[in-house]
């Protein structure tokens, strides 16, 4: 299992409630200078357009972030494989890259599924522009998962390959290492390991 630095809960609520935040500000903020726009031009077709996309965009970001971040029900609770994949597609629909999603359905612990959600995530920045994010469920029972990013360059962030591999150095996790550390947290409660394979165009994140 991977091993993490210590973080307080205290300090993890807040972090993740910060790159909550920073996900959803840019559509919210689309949707505030379209309507500043329509109330120039009520008839402006473009400006609502903007409002529309920004809203469809927020929506899926806030769907994505209360399963990927949030509770998702009890603490025993489990996640439908389809839902995740829909929540994921919603989130994917505004980033770059394209998102395939093949595999075992059914229930699943929650902390699996998020676990794979935050790989989405991880995935899709490694993407600077087109390129595709593959989730393969191999198993629900036991829980068994690969996600990978292709395209024709990938660029993973420093800090993610050392906090996988355990070798992060003592500086705090801060709003960049969060998102990362949160997905080896949900993998470590789920009794799982992160491990990762790095190639040319390509870079898989297996979960088992």
């Amino acid at each position: 299992m991977n091993t993490l630095p210590e973080l307080s809960a205290a300090d993890l609520a807040a972090l993740l409630s910060s790159k909550i935040c920073h996900d959803i500000i840019s559509p919210v903020f689309g949707i505030q200078s379209g309507l500043e726009l329509l109330d120039d031009m009520p008839d402006d077709a473009e400006s609502m357009a903007l409002v529309r996309n920004s809203c469809k965009a927020a929506v899926g970001k806030l769907q994505f972030a209360r399963m990927a971040y949030g509770a998702s029900g009890s603490q025993t609770a489990s996640i439908d494989l389809n839902d995740a994949k829909t929540v994921a597609e919603g989130y994917m629909d505004h980033e770059k890259p394209q998102l395939t999603w093949t595999g075992a359905q059914g229930y699943v612990p929650k902390n699996f599924a998020k676990a794979i959600l935050n790989l989405v995530v991880l995935a899709s920045s490694s993407i600077s522009r087109g390129g595709e994010v593959t989730v393969e469920v191999e198993s629900a029972d036991p829980p068994k998962a690969s996600v990978t990013a292709a395209a024709q360059r990938i660029r993973l962030q420093p800090h993610v390959v050392p906090l996988i591999e355990g070798t992060y150095d003592d500086a705090p996790i801060d709003a960049q290492t969060v998102q990362p550390y949160y997905m080896l947290f949900c993998a470590r409660e789920a009794g799982l390991t992160v491990s990762h394979e790095a190639g040319e165009g390509r870079v898989t994140f297996r979960l088992d």
